[in-house]
């Protein structure tokens, strides 16, 4: 049997979606290969293979990280892989063996997070756009999840087109039973699910949300995601505004999250760069309606059946927002056309077209 090497070390973090449904699909579908997962020691007794062709190893060996260059590079040897699919492109530059990259977007290449000392930032942002053009060009296959991305990294990179593969994601409904949040019992609300960093752009859905609170004064912002050190900048700088009915959730549950996409008048996504846009679609599965940035990928994700803004435009943001809240009939049609764009993605069409791309490079 072939032996692919898949590395899961981010299978809980932003991305950990994309992996455990990658993997999940994986085990039923192919019965052929050997498949040996490398996940952290954190998370190396939270998944467990469904098939008996796969097995799970740990790896310590943090991302951006000089061990991640020799020590995991040394790791993989020893298993003796065919071929290593790594889930995103921070792997060792100089494993010689055959690798599939999946490049979720370029976003770390063109903004900053304020939660990180800046300078450290900033050098690793100059390493990674170098490692990102290695492992662009030395992968035998790159994967990515929107036309629009594939066109940046093939630009980026100065990459033939014909090696990049677009294998769109999924949203899957949320099975748990709706969990009401209590603070937000009775209220009407927006919301936005994830982090607060700058390339998500909250600071003009916040003013948007704050212009139109004359005409909605009894409307919430609701803004769900763990209270990380940005999220506790975000709400003091809104405190100092003076802007109010802003509704942090912290951490919420995936019955929580049930409620409140159940419940919001209107799923507001602001962003300033996507690699698939994955919130907007979850929304959309539970009947959310959205209005959405028409930045990156989202339009060709989204496609009719969302309203779209300029992000850079807080006007058009909170003129979204507002024709939304305002035309019960533009609502309707939203969830409606939310619930058939969402059904046109696939999982398991994913995963099959990732092993596809698996079967291309062994022969290559």
């Amino acid at each position: 049997m072939t032996h692919i090497v898949i590395d899961g070390r981010e299978l809980r973090t932003s991305t950990g979606r994309y992996v455990e449904r990658l993997l999940h699909y994986l085990q039923k579908i192919d019965t052929e290969n050997d498949y040996t997962v490398l996940l952290k020691p954190a998370d190396i007794d939270g998944w467990a293979p469904t098939n008996s062709n796969f097995k799970k190893v740990t790896c310590p060996y943090k991302e951006f990280t000089v061990s991640e260059q020799t020590k995991l590079k040394k790791q993989i040897e020893s298993l003796n892989p065919d071929l290593v699919h790594f889930t995103l492109p921070q792997q060792p530059a100089w494993y010689k063996g055959k690798v599939v990259t999946t490049i979720h977007d370029l976003t770390t290449l063109r903004f900053t997070n304020p939660d990180k000392n800046w300078l450290a930032f900033k050098f690793k942002q100059k390493v990674y756009k170098w490692l990102m053009k290695r492992v662009a060009r030395k992968s035998i296959y790159v994967l990515t999840g929107a036309e629009f991305v594939k066109n940046d990294v093939v630009q980026f990179a100065n990459i033939n087109p014909d090696k990049v593969v677009v294998t769109y994601e999924s949203a899957d409904p949320i099975e748990d039973p709706a969990e009401p949040i209590q603070d937000l019992q009775g209220l009407e609300f927006i919301m936005y699910v994830g982090r607060p960093t700058p390339h998500k752009n909250l600071d003009r859905l916040v003013e948007a949300f704050a212009s139109i609170q004359q005409q909605n004064p009894n409307l919430w912002l609701v803004l769900a995601g763990r209270k990380d050190r940005n999220y506790e900048r975000f709400a003091n700088q809104l405190k100092k505004r003076g802007i109010v009915n802003v509704y942090f959730t912290d951490y919420v549950s995936e019955g929580q999250l049930r409620w409140l996409y159940e419940n919001t008048k209107l799923y507001i996504f602001p962003s300033l760069s996507e690699g698939f846009g994955l919130p907007g679609l979850e929304a959309m599965v539970q009947g959310a309606p959205v209005a959405s940035s028409n930045a990156t990928c989202l339009p060709e994700v989204y496609g009719d059946a969302a309203i779209y803004f300029d992000p850079l435009n807080v006007s058009e943001i909170a003129q979204a927002i507002q024709k939304v809240l305002s035309d019960e009939n533009l609502r309707t049609e939203l969830i409606n056309k939310g619930k058939q764009q969402a059904a046109k993605y696939s999982w398991q069409r994913m995963a099959e077209q990732t092993l596809d791309v698996y079967k291309k490079s062994l022969g290559a």
